[in-house]
C-alpha cells in the first residue's frame, strides 16, 4: 500500500466519502461522481489530441477537495475570510516561489517563512485580485487584524507567523494537500500528461485541427 505523509490512499477514499456526506451532498450526482473519481479513478485515452476537458475535470476536483478540507478544518471562519487570508499568504511568498534558492530553503514542512521576509500586499491589490469590493476587503481585514491573524507592515499586509490558528503552517492541511496532489498527478499521468510539454503538444494539435 502506497503511503503519503502518513495517510494511505485507501484511508483518503474513506475521508472523501465522509466529506461528501458531511456536506449534505450525498444525493448530488456531481458530488457522488467526484467521490467515485477520487476513490476509483477513470482510464483515459493517451492518444487523444485534445485533453483540455480532461485537465479541467481533474484540476477542478483537486481545487474543490482542497477548499472542502480548508473549510472543514477552519469551520469557525467565514469562507470569505479564509479566501482573504490565503490570498494574503500567497502574496507574502510569491518572491519565495520565484527564487529557487529561497524555495529550497523553505521547502520543509518545518521551515516556516519568517515575517521579516514576507512581501506585503495592499487592500487595493487584494480587492483587484479577488474581484471583491474594496470596502468589503477593508472591513474583513480589520476583523482579521483584530484576531491577530493579519498584521500591517510598511510594505502592506502579512499573515503573522505566530497567528494562533496556524495559517501558513498547518501540518494537517499540508499533508492532505500532498495526498490530493499525488492523486491529481496520477490521474493526469493516466491521461497521458507527464509534464508541460504534453500540454503544449495538445495545444498544437488543437490548433492544427482548427486550421484544417
Amino acid at each position: 500500500m502506497q503511503q503519503q505523509a502518513g495517510i494511505t490512499m485507501r484511508n483518503y477514499g474513506r475521508l472523501a466519502s465522509r466529506r461528501i456526506l458531511i456536506l449534505g451532498m450525498a444525493d448530488d450526482p456531481f458530488a457522488v461522481t467526484i467521490v467515485y473519481k477520487m476513490n476509483v479513478g477513470f482510464r483515459f485515452m493517451r492518444n487523444a489530441s485534445d485533453i483540455i476537458r480532461t485537465v479541467s475535470r481533474h484540476t477542478l476536483a483537486y481545487m474543490l477537495f482542497s477548499m472542502s478540507e480548508l473549510f472543514r478544518h477552519y469551520d469557525e471562519f467565514d469562507p470569505l475570510d479564509l479566501l482573504i487570508i490565503h490570498a494574503v499568504l500567497n502574496a507574502n511568498v510569491i518572491h519565495v516561489m520565484n527564487d529557487p534558492a529561497l524555495d529550497e530553503k523553505f521547502s520543509s514542512i518545518h521551515a516556516v517563512e519568517p515575517d521579516v521576509i514576507k512581501q506585503g500586499v495592499s487592500r487595493a491589490a487584494l480587492s483587484r485580485f479577488l474581484s471583491l469590493p474594496l470596502e468589503t476587503v477593508r472591513r474583513r481585514v480589520t476583523g482579521l487584524k483584530r484576531r491577530k491573524i493579519l498584521a500591517e507592515t510598511k510594505a502592506g499586509l502579512i499573515v503573522t507567523e505566530q497567528n494562533a490558528f496556524r495559517f501558513g503552517n498547518n501540518h494537517e492541511l499540508q499533508k492532505t494537500n500532498m495526498l490530493l496532489l499525488t492523486k491529481l498527478l496520477r490521474d493526469l499521468r493516466r491521461a497521458g500528461i507527464s509534464g508541460p510539454d504534453d500540454l503544449r503538444a495538445s495545444k498544437g494539435a488543437t490548433s492544427a485541427k482548427k486550421a484544417r
